[in-house]
């Protein structure tokens, strides 16, 4: 059983309730929806190129996932996510953009919701929530390792990696609502133009980070679920503190 700790909007929040359609799963309910035909693209090529971010459900990764320390339950999870969510204060980033993240040019890019400018308190928020989770994860094992690839890795994501479970952490962070699986270039040309008609009414205007959702992995492969939903400290709250 794994957890994670992701940024997602909540519930009933409409950029998540078109997200799920576009991905075929609800998060939160864990239903599965079917895709409609959208913009000349065929429900079953949505489907398929959705299917790995479909298992993960629509977040952007804030701690990767994990297996709980030795001695740690689940119930300390739970009193450590209320905790960091209690005192950490909702923030907007100026918005968002439809991009691609990847190797340009190569089987390898893949279409999410990004940052439209580099968001310093974005990164922020996030390495203080590595290091705040730090206690409750189990370190990788060597074989989890491995299956990363270090080979394929600066030195600094490989130290990152066995620090910290994830090598996309501290500087090395991007912060990405993954979209699509990675997509060779020409469909990438095809599709991007169509997400980016998808999701206008949420692009392009100040977005705010106003909650977390812890994640459960029931066992290996299983769809990740949404176990709970916490909002974030309010800005009226650190205002009249």
């Amino acid at each position: 059983m794994r957890y994670a700790v992701y940024f997602t909007p909540s519930e009933d929040d409409p950029l998540t309730r078109a997200a799920a359609n576009w991905l075929g799963r609800d998060a939160f309910s864990g239903e599965l929806l079917a895709a409609p035909s959208f913009d000349g693209l065929p429900a079953e090529e949505i489907s398929r190129l959705t299917g790995e971010p479909r298992r993960y459900g629509f977040h952007g990764t804030i701690v990767a996932p994990f297996r709980l320390a030795d001695g740690v339950g689940l119930a300390d999870l739970e009193e450590s996510f209320d905790r960091f969510c209690a005192k950490t204060t909702s923030f907007f980033i100026e918005g968002l953009r439809i991009g691609q993240l990847g190797p340009l040019g190569q089987l390898g890019s893949f279409l999410a919701l990004l940052p439209t400018e580099a968001e310093y308190q974005l990164s922020a928020f996030a390495a203080d929530a590595v290091l705040h989770f730090a206690p409750v994860r189990a370190a990788l094992t060597e074989a989890e390792i491995e299956r990363r690839d270090p080979s394929k890795l600066t030195t600094r994501q490989a130290a990152y990696l066995r620090r910290h479970g994830y090598p996309f952490v501290m500087d090395e962070f991007r912060f990405h609502m993954t979209l699509s699986e990675r997509l060779p270039e020409e469909m990438l040309a095809r599709v991007q133009p169509a997400l980016q008609r998808r999701f206008e009414a949420f692009t392009g205007r100040p977005f705010a980070i106003d909650g977390l959702a812890l994640f459960i992995e029931r066992e290996a492969g299983a769809p990740f679920t949404v176990h709970s939903y916490r909002p974030l400290r309010p800005l009226e709250a650190r205002k009249s503190a």
